[in-house]
């Protein structure tokens, strides 16, 4: 309300950017599934994994991985994201961007040009616990652990 000879101000806010504010907040984390194990990952901060927040702002993203080099689970995203590309040595846990198009989950190392996503929380015993040969992985947006909440 304004004062009387003054001016009134008014907040506009759209369902949009309240929506985005509550993700923004709510959301914390890459949750990545894998048969009965739930792993958690840290985003990066880099335009590529903005991207890939956003699109599972739609939805969870499974995608069908595989092993490739004794170092790595990958898979194709059905899509091209920016690429962010540095040299880099992927260690276990990362979640990795290559060639825009395609996911990767490190169990091992190699050094390469990568754009880097996300890194798993705990890595421990990771390559047993991808599987072996062809997997489902699903990518979905996690929470804030009950702890902060």
């Amino acid at each position: 309300m304004a004062e009387p000879g003054g001016t009134a101000s008014v907040s506009v806010t759209t369902a949009t950017s309240v929506k985005s504010e509550a993700l923004a907040e709510e959301e914390t984390f890459l949750k990545i599934k894998v048969g009965e194990y739930e792993f958690s990952a840290d985003w990066e901060e880099n335009s590529s994994a903005q991207a890939f927040q956003e699109l599972l702002e739609q939805g969870p993203l499974t995608v069908e991985m595989s092993d490739y080099g004794g170092f790595e689970k990958v898979g194709s995203l059905g899509l091209t994201l920016e690429r962010n590309d540095t040299r880099i040595t992927a260690e276990p846990g990362d979640v990795i961007l290559y060639q825009g198009n395609q996911i990767t989950i490190y169990y091992g190392t190699n050094t390469w040009d990568f754009t880097r996503l996300a890194k798993i929380q705990d890595p421990s015993d990771l390559q047993r616990k991808l599987g072996q040969g062809r997997v489902e992985v699903t990518f979905s947006l996690g929470g804030k652990p009950e702890s902060l909440l």
